[in-house]
């Protein structure tokens, strides 16, 4: 896969999480989503979101 492939827009993380998009900028916010900008646009590398979602699931379980 390439690099940009590998960088996913606010609106493929909100359907992935099926999240509103200001829930999203929220965890982007906050730094519990990590992104890059690109110009004026947010990017989210998928291994963040793997991160993410693996860092919930693993407090889920504590």
């Amino acid at each position: 896969m390439s690099p940009a492939q590998q960088l996913l827009t606010v609106p493929q993380v909100m359907a992935r999480l099926q999240l509103s998009r200001s829930a999203v900028y929220d965890l982007l916010r906050t730094g519990q989503l990590a992104s890059i900008t690109l110009g004026r646009a947010r990017r989210i590398p998928t291994h963040a979101l793997t991160d993410f979602i693996r860092t919930r699931l693993e407090q889920e379980a504590a």
